[in-house]
């Protein structure tokens, strides 16, 4: 059975892809680090959108999601040009803690299943 899309969920997706190039191609701040966006939240009226983004080093989390919310002016009137929307949500960008939080747990368990 195909699941039904809202509107928000399609922005979302394709926010996601559009972001990800830019932050990819465009973006040139050395002090972003190796950033990937796990999912992007978009609210139903379609004017804020939270981006959840990991970090590939650890100790640059907290200056990249600096430098990424410093530049969503940037990023919104690229997406602006990109996309075919009325008004472009706003942006703020949160560290996706999710993969720390699986490997913490997969390395519990595999100690409780090494020691019964």
């Amino acid at each position: 059975m195909p699941r039904n899309f809202n509107r928000s969920d399609r922005v979302a997706d394709v926010m996601h892809r559009a972001l990800a190039k830019l932050i990819r191609e465009d973006f040139k701040d050395p002090r972003a680090g190796m950033t990937t966006i796990s999912t992007i939240q978009v609210t139903p009226d379609l004017r804020h959108a939270k981006i959840l983004v990991t970090v590939l080093e650890n100790d640059k989390v907290n200056d990249t999601l600096k430098v990424l919310n410093q530049a969503t002016g940037f990023f919104r009137s690229c997406l602006a040009k990109m996309l075919t929307l009325r008004s472009v949500p706003t942006l703020s960008f949160v560290y996706d803690d999710s993969v720390v939080r699986g490997t913490r747990i997969n390395s519990i368990l595999e100690h409780c299943i090494e020691s019964p």
